[in-house]
């Protein structure tokens, strides 16, 4: 069962080379088991949560654990804007 909290917290980092993204949440986003998705076709076709980030343009590749994501990106899409759209699919789905 997926949880919220009264106040979504989310924190990002970024790995070494700059080509994967960790996103941290305080929300439990699946039940432990580990998703990965390779594709938005993948993602479309996946759990609740990651079906509400398949609208995200730009993501190629998505890992959901626990309460983190871990994104990789296609490079003409600057992360500010897949950062951002995260953020707001999160908040859009859980309140």
């Amino acid at each position: 069962m997926l949880t919220m909290s009264e106040y979504i917290e989310i924190e990002t980092e970024f790995s070494d080379d700059d080509g994967t993204l960790i996103v941290y949440t305080n929300l439990r986003l699946n039940d432990g088991e580990i998703e990965q998705y390779h594709s938005s076709e993948e993602l479309e076709e996946g759990s609740p949560v990651a079906q509400a980030l398949a609208v995200i343009e730009g993501i190629h590749f998505l890992q959901i654990e626990h309460s983190d994501l871990t994104v990789k990106r296609n490079p003409d899409v600057p992360w500010h804007i897949i950062i951002s759209d995260i953020s707001a699919a999160l908040k859009d789905f859980f309140l």
